[in-house]
Order: C-alpha cells, then sequence, then structure tokens
C-alpha cells in the first residue's frame, strides 16, 4: 500500500514538474540543431527562423549543425535530448527518403519525434556547371546519353539525390553520384566545376543562377516558379509526370509538454507568415507552409510511404 502510494506521489510531482516547466518555458537559450552543414537550403530557413523566434521566445536560439549521414546524426541527437522544449530540429525530406530506403535508424521516425509543423516546401532545380554546354532538358539529355556514366552529379542528402535518381530511371541516363554532406560542400564542388550538375533545392541555387555560375535547366515541379519563370518543368522540357519538390520542417523530442509544441507551433506559423519572411523565402525558391502539428505529423508518413514506391521504381538503396 505504502509503495503504491509512494509510487503516485512520483508520478503526480512528475506531472506538476512538466507542467510547470511548460509554464515558465523557456527560461534559457534553446538550441535549433540542423543536420547538414552550414550555407545550404535548409541551414539557411533555419537561421531566418531562429533569429525572428529568438524575439518571439524572449531566449536565444541557437542553430547548431550536426552534419552527418542524410540527416540521420543530428535527427538522433535531437530524438534523444530531454523532451523540454530546448532542443529543437529542424530537417529536409531525408528524414522520410532514409526510413523509405530501408536504413537502418538508431530512432523511429515517428515514434520518437513530436511534429511541430512544416515550415516550407522548396523547389529543386536541375541545374549543370556553365562549362556545360546544354540549355534545354532535350540537349541536357543528348549530352548525358553521348557519354554514359562519365559525367556525375553532386546531391546534399537523399533528398535531393532521390529526385534525380528518378529522372535517371524516367530518362534512362547514366550519371554517377557524388553524396555530399550538405547544400554548402557540394554546391562548392559544383560551381568549381568538380561535379557537373545537380537537382538542387533552389535556396541554394537560385542565387549562382542569376549570378551566371550555374545554368538552371528545369524546375522539378509540375508548375513553372515564380522567380524563374522562364526555366520551364522538367515535364514540359521532355519528361513527362516527373515531379520532384523538397519540404523542411521542425520536430521536437517525442513526449515534450503539449502546451511547449503549441506554444512553438504558433509562434513558428506566425514567423512564416510575416510578409517580409514569406517575401523573402518565395525569392529564393520556396513556399511557407505552416501548418498545425496533426497534419505535419501525418503528412510525414505519407512522404515515406510515397518515396518508398518511387525508391523501388527507381532502383535506387540505401548507400547508392
Amino acid at each position: 500500500m505504502l509503495k503504491n502510494l509512494v509510487r503516485l506521489a512520483g508520478i503526480v510531482m512528475a506531472a506538476v514538474s512538466i507542467s510547470v516547466s511548460a509554464q515558465g518555458y523557456p527560461n534559457k537559450p534553446v538550441r535549433l540543431i540542423v543536420p547538414y552543414a552550414p550555407g545550404g537550403g535548409t541551414d539557411v530557413l533555419a537561421r531566418m527562423i531562429a533569429q525572428r523566434l529568438t524575439e518571439a521566445l524572449d531566449q536565444s536560439v541557437v542553430v547548431d549543425n550536426r552534419a552527418g549521414v542524410d540527416g540521420i546524426v543530428g535527427a538522433e541527437i535531437m530524438a534523444r535530448a530531454a523532451p523540454d522544449g530546448y532542443t529543437l530540429l529542424i530537417i529536409s525530406s531525408s528524414h522520410a527518403i532514409n526510413v523509405a530506403l530501408g536504413k537502418k535508424l538508431p530512432y523511429d521516425t515517428i515514434k520518437d519525434f513530436a511534429p511541430i509543423t512544416q515550415t516550407a516546401n522548396q523547389q529543386l532545380l536541375l541545374v549543370v556547371h556553365p562549362s556545360i554546354p546544354v540549355k534545354t532538358v532535350k540537349e541536357f539529355l543528348e549530352y548525358v546519353k553521348a557519354r554514359p556514366g562519365k559525367l556525375n552529379y553532386g546531391s546534399s542528402s537523399n533528398a535531393t539525390a532521390l529526385p534525380m535518381e528518378l529522372f535517371k530511371s524516367m530518362t534512362s541516363t547514366d550519371i554517377q553520384h557524388i553524396p555530399y554532406k550538405g547544400s554548402g560542400p557540394m554546391m562548392n564542388d559544383l560551381l568549381g566545376g568538380h561535379v557537373q550538375m545537380s537537382m538542387s533545392g533552389a535556396v541554394s541555387a537560385v542565387p549562382h543562377v542569376k549570378a551566371g555560375r550555374l545554368r538552371a535547366i528545369a524546375i522539378g515541379d509540375l508548375k513553372r516558379s515564380s522567380f524563374l519563370p522562364d526555366v520551364p518543368t522538367v515535364a514540359e522540357g521532355g519528361v513527362p509526370g516527373y515531379q520532384a519538390v523538397i519540404w523542411t520542417g521542425m520536430f521536437a523530442p517525442a513526449k515534450t509538454p503539449r502546451a511547449i509544441i503549441d506554444r512553438l507551433n504558433k509562434d513558428v506559423v506566425r514567423i512564416l507568415h510575416v510578409p517580409a519572411f514569406s517575401e523573402r523565402i518565395s525569392s529564393l525558391g520556396a513556399d511557407v507552409v505552416g501548418s498545425p502539428p496533426a497534419d505535419w505529423g501525418k503528412f510525414l508518413a505519407s512522404e515515406i510511404t510515397k518515396w518508398a514506391k518511387v525508391a523501388k521504381v527507381a532502383g535506387f538503396k540505401a548507400g547508392d
């Protein structure tokens, strides 16, 4: 009887502690993990959000880049963190694609993560180094097919690799894959001509396209973009049915108090829809989203199913 009372008292005290913690949140700096190298699209978006979230929470929100293994290293750090709202994660489509590819993960992508909100959808651009003498999808395919296995493409994660593998599968092309730990390192090698092409996130690619350092061949989505209206879609270029975008979203560790999740969702969604913020994101090649936590969780589950089917069709496996 006494043991049961002690156990019950412990449960009540823990619940009270969590409630008090949620009510006083935040009372110290918050860490926002970006599981990729600095300089890429997800990193740029995270830093923009962190700056405004610092003001909203009246506490510093510090971006912590923990690159490695397509986002798995940083995601594991957050999943293992205390569920108190002081360690958060912003990650791209690789979070779903890693599961879809059958990777052995040190966490459960659904059960170990509390959804906060989907932050943005980012366009994908098929871009080439200016030394590649092509300007259209047709010219690109002719050039690549004349050099089977001799050209390579860079990817920042599986979120950009799998869309390129889908393109290869749909066009029967042979292009070698060079993986990188984030958009920053990949973009540096693409600009230097060490890799010839990429299906790259628009946030990191558009500035270089506009500066003439890269050439945009096509947009991955089914509709043209507002920021590069003269660039056709891959489907318009002669690959009907092709579509791929990448998303980013925020998570907290599982069992984070609901009050904290709701507070973060409210603040981040408000930030995303500030006109100056959303216009800046749009100019970089992405569209803000700002979904409720439940919708974001359902979307993640649907993405895992979708990309598993794509990986099977493309014949792409973990480690390729």
